[in-house]
């Protein structure tokens, strides 16, 4: 199984926080699923961090360099995904998360249950 981490469950996972389950945590950490970490992930992260809304650490690339995740960058056919997806979700992250998940053929790891709607492969975390 490939996962996708989505921006909550990445934060989570670097910062050993409980509300990740037991069994979330295992299935990230299992060496036999790729993870993966969208640069709209990590877009998200940064704009939070300017506008004083999430606390990273100084090193945060590096942090994320240490990690065994793969890094999946944003791609003109995610793009034009995003346009076909139903309009359950309005968050502009979120939508392009479920198109690079069902594009790419990935399990999304997330806490947002309405995306769901989506029937797209999903754990929730």
């Amino acid at each position: 199984m490939n996962l996708l981490l989505d921006t909550h469950v990445l934060l989570w996972w670097l910062d050993d926080h409980p509300t990740l389950s037991k069994k979330t945590k295992a299935t990230i950490a299992d060496g036999k699923n790729p993870v993966f970490v969208s640069a709209v992930v990590i877009w998200e992260i940064m704009i939070k961090q300017a506008l004083g809304k999430l606390e990273i650490p100084r090193n945060f690339r590096g942090v994320l360099d240490n990690q065994p995740f793969e890094m999946l960058d944003i791609t003109v056919e995610h793009a034009h995904a995003v346009g076909d997806l139903p309009a359950y979700h309005r968050d502009p992250f979120d939508r392009m998360i479920v198109a690079q998940a069902k594009v790419e053929r990935l399990t999304l790891v997330t806490r947002d249950i309405r995306l769901k709607k989506y029937k797209i492969p999903l754990i929730t975390a």
